[in-house]
């Protein structure tokens, strides 16, 4: 049975860790706190540590953000590492030494890319996010209102408030489940999904500004230089959502989204709605993620990048 899949992992368990993908995101958030709150409340025994890169402020409400660690220790070994939201090795940044000397790992994730590489997969690529994946590996009855939280968040996020294609029906029960713990809906969305700061909104006004259509209307792209995010003060963190308003635009199909990390690198961001799996082009890349929402690191001027995407966009659009 999966739902008896995280006690029989926990089981004889003295010493676990938590860790998520690099940059983490509300799912990935959401899905880490859940769980450690989780095993805190239910295996008294076990010495839970979460390791992840430093949260955004909107996401620190969650319980047991406070405990997060962002560096690892010397000469500790875990008995269990578990990997949450992360479709390879690599994408667990600055915790995968913790993950390779761990006696016993397991990923639990829903990206289509993910190459299985723990001792015990739970990969589900149609489920719409790892914090749906999570409750239903746990005892409905001992989910409080606080870990209802988390994955309601990690819900949200992943399915852009349930208006992605990857929200089934399912979903929408796992939600409503989480929302009879007590979760305040209307007050969370807000603050960690929609809320955006005063420079927040001037580069995403200024991405909207500058974008450019191809490809018949089809596709839609915009791009940031660093030294522009330097001028309005922002990280990658304050770039959320772009991609997604982008994608939004009428008649468009693929939705582009790059920003300069180093000179001539840019981490890509793509959303489609129906047609293109994003994944694949994201795949060819050397990134990975889902069917409609994928991502991948490219070298090279702005000019070859988007040339480069577009030959793997033309080509899905010549299979239709």
């Amino acid at each position: 049975m999966v739902r008896k899949m995280l006690n029989r992992l926990l089981q004889g368990t003295h010493k676990a860790a938590i860790g998520g993908h690099v940059r983490p995101d509300g799912d990935c958030a959401g899905s880490c706190m859940g769980l450690y709150g989780y095993i805190k409340d239910n295996y008294p025994d076990i010495e839970v540590d979460v390791y992840l890169e430093p949260l955004p402020e909107k996401f620190r409400f969650l319980k047991g953000t406070e405990d997060i660690k962002s560096e690892i220790p010397m000469d500790v070994v875990y008995d269990l590492f578990i990997c949450l939201d992360c479709g390879d090795e690599e994408r667990l940044g600055f915790c995968a030494p913790l993950f390779q000397t761990a006696l016993h790992t397991c990923c639990i994730d829903h990206h289509v890319s993910n190459r299985s590489f723990a001792d015990d997969n739970y990969i589900v690529p149609d489920a719409s996010s790892t914090s749906e994946l999570l409750y239903g590996l746990m005892d409905r009855d001992k989910v409080t209102k606080e870990i209802a939280e988390s994955l309601y968040m990690g819900i949200v996020h992943d399915t852009g408030v349930f208006q992605y294609s990857c929200a089934k029906p399912a979903t929408f029960r796992v939600a409503a489940e989480l929302l009879e713990k007590g979760v305040d809906a209307a007050a969370l969305i807000d603050l960690t999904y929609y809320e955006k700061s005063y420079a927040q909104n001037q580069v995403l006004g200024r991405a909207l500004l500058e974008s450019i259509v191809f490809m018949d209307g089809k596709c839609i792209a915009a791009f940031m230089k660093k030294e522009q995010m330097d001028f309005y003060g922002v990280g990658p963190k304050d770039l959320d959502g772009i991609v997604a308003q982008l994608r939004v635009t009428q008649g468009v199909e693929v939705a582009i989204f790059a920003y300069e990390t180093a000179k001539d690198l840019y981490k890509v961001s793509l959303r489609s709605k129906r047609e293109v799996d994003v994944s694949v082009i994201a795949g060819y890349f050397g990134g990975g993620g889902h069917v409609r929402a994928a991502g991948c690191t490219m070298p090279g001027s702005i000019y070859d990048v988007m040339n480069n995407l577009s030959r793997q966009i033309e080509l899905q659009f010549a299979k239709e």
